[in-house]
């Protein structure tokens, strides 16, 4: 355990629980489900409502052999060219093979996917996948309905759920077990200001942290809340360096910021092909599977045509479907389109990557435990084992499905007992200083030019720099006499989380010397096998410092001394 915390008022009132869950997309709603099944006394804590999580924003599907002659043998090989060598397989192994059911129960929970004119489940094609695998729903809007779902599900069972909460730090017992959170319940209703869920067992569902960049395909939810807490809880992180940038995002323009749309990887899967400003199909030859090959690939082949051709974006050019295949199958990224001027019907959409998914995250085992005994994660705020350096097209709505019942399963198995929490210590060498609200800028602007698409030894040195200063700037603020201090509040507490999480972020990828899966070094263009096969493992010190291991091999040690 660090002690470090966030700088927040002592709370004010107090409810327990079994378990309580952080997070309302499919981890963790699913998991919630799943224990309350279970006969455990669960509490759901959101940051915004039920259904404003990331899953709600995935387009494209889930990926699982549902499909006649697929096999999860054959899922499994996919899943780990993707992930370029960091892939554990039997993490891979365990989704392959149990998400086929795991999808079945899903839709047994009230998901409808998309069928052929025979009744089956229609299935479509992504990057990096040789099969047709992927299930979907209202053609481009499988995220939505799932959420739809289980939001749904979690109505009908009654569960506890705390909305517009904005979880704040891990409470632990005298022993320094899980003993609940702290949160901070924004506007008026049951409960409201900083409060604590009393519980032994905590899941972190929080999804991911794509607001450490100037532009993601992530909602402004995705703060890198999980992975924070679970840092200042004393956890570990692993792989933080494998950010995953979509490779067809449409462009807004060079200064367009926050949340921007995505184009799924699924139009692709139809056929749909990525062309310059001439009409030239320039991932031809670059890989065998073109446009389809895994995200990482294309990313980086949009990017290096872009330099080459002094651009600032690509085109993806899907004039060939007409305008009944737009409508029928992909009609939220036709009106998306649209909505900005731009009709793919009639004219190439203009495309450039941007951030999307963490690869990595809080490290666990095959049943989501942490390093932290208590302390679970599942979903994009994890490190499972399962995506390596590089995720697999629509491998993360099926993580979060598997992994969050195996997580129910293993808490109701163990079910702890309930313990009181540790007096927290109000030393001010254990609070973290808060940054300004407007500091939020200035920490995605570093991290996109510094530790963005294209890296170097240069731009990664220029960023820590940069974020060590504002790290200093906050902590002379708070020692000061008091004039310059930060208000706590939401805004303060996400970048301050935003923060850390940069920080350890650009710490594992200066460690990271060559390029490998979503991380591509500019100064180091090959795969070192020799020495990079390595996973890096991030922990904070006492100081709140990071400090990066590197593991012996490629396989992840065990999250407990006594596994």
């Amino acid at each position: 355990m660090t002690g470090i915390r966030l700088t927040a008022p002592v709370p004010g009132w107090a409810i327990d629980a079994d378990v309580v869950v952080v997070g309302s997309g499919v981890a963790g709603l699913t998991a919630a489900l799943r224990c309350a099944a279970a006969g455990l006394d669960t509490v759901v804590v959101t940051k915004a409502r039920l259904d404003d999580g990331s899953t709600r924003w995935a387009q494209g599907g889930i990926a699982a052999a549902l499909g006649e002659g697929d096999t999860p043998e054959q899922h499994l090989d996919d899943t780990l060219v993707a992930g370029a060598g960091l892939c554990d397989e039997a993490a891979v192994r365990t989704l392959v093979t149990e998400g086929p059911d795991a999808v079945r129960r899903l839709i047994t929970t009230g998901a409808h996917f998309d069928t052929t004119d025979s009744g089956d489940i229609a299935l479509t094609r992504e990057g990096g996948h040789h099969r047709r695998r992927i299930a979907h729903a209202g053609g481009d809007a499988t995220g939505a309905e799932i959420s739809r779902a289980l939001v749904e599900a979690v109505r009908e069972a009654a569960l506890h759920t705390i909305e517009n909460a904005l979880v704040l730090d891990l409470l632990t017992d005298a022993e320094g077990r899980t003993a609940g959170v702290s949160l901070h319940v924004m506007g008026e209703g049951q409960h409201d200001g900083v409060g604590a869920v009393r519980a032994p067992s905590v899941v972190l569902a929080t999804g991911g942290m794509g607001q450490v960049f100037s532009a993601t395909t992530n909602p402004p939810v995705s703060t890198g809340d999980g992975v924070a807490l679970a840092l200042r809880a004393g956890a570990e992180v692993s792989d933080l360096e494998f950010v995953q940038f979509h490779p067809t995002v449409l462009f807004l323009g060079a200064d367009s910021e926050g949340q921007q749309p995505l184009v799924s990887e699924a139009v692709r899967g139809e056929g749909a092909h990525l062309v310059d400003a001439d009409g030239v199909r320039f991932m031809l030859g670059q890989h065998e599977l073109a446009e389809l090959a895994p995200r990482d690939i294309v990313a980086k082949g949009i990017t290096r045509r872009m330099h080459e051709k002094g651009a600032e974006h690509m085109y993806l050019d899907a004039r060939h479907f007409g305008a009944a295949m737009w409508e029928q199958r992909f009609p939220t990224i036709l009106a998306a389109c649209r909505s900005h001027g731009i009709d793919p019907v009639t004219e190439p959409i203009p495309v450039a990557p941007a951030a999307h998914y963490a690869s990595g995250g809080v490290r666990t085992d095959l049943r989501g435990r942490t390093t932290v005994p208590g302390l679970y994660a599942c979903g994009e705020v994890a490190c499972t084992g399962v995506h390596g350096a590089n995720r697999l097209a629509s491998n993360s709505l099926l993580e979060g499905l598997v992994f969050a019942e195996r997580i129910a399963a293993d808490i109701a198995e163990a079910r702890p007992p309930r313990t009181e929490p540790a007096e927290a210590s109000r030393d001010a060498d254990d609070l973290v200083p808060l940054l300004a609200p407007e500091a939020r800028t200035a920490i995605q602007r570093t991290m996109t030019r510094g530790a963005g698409v294209l890296r170097s030894a240069d731009s990664l040195a220029t960023a820590a720099e940069g974020l060590e200063a504002l790290h200093r700037e906050a902590a002379a603020d708070a020692e000061a006499d008091g004039a310059k201090a930060v208000v706590p509040g939401v805004d303060a507490w996400e970048v301050t989380n935003l923060l850390l999480v940069s920080r350890v972020l650009v710490a594992a990828a200066r460690d990271r010397e060559e390029t490998r899966g979503c991380h591509w070094r500019e100064d180091r263009p090959d795969r070192d096998d020799a020495h990079g096969r390595r996973h890096l493992v991030v922990r904070i010190g006492p100081d709140g410092t990071p400090v990066v291991h590197r593991t012996e091999t490629a396989a992840f040690p065990p999250v407990r001394p006594s596994d």
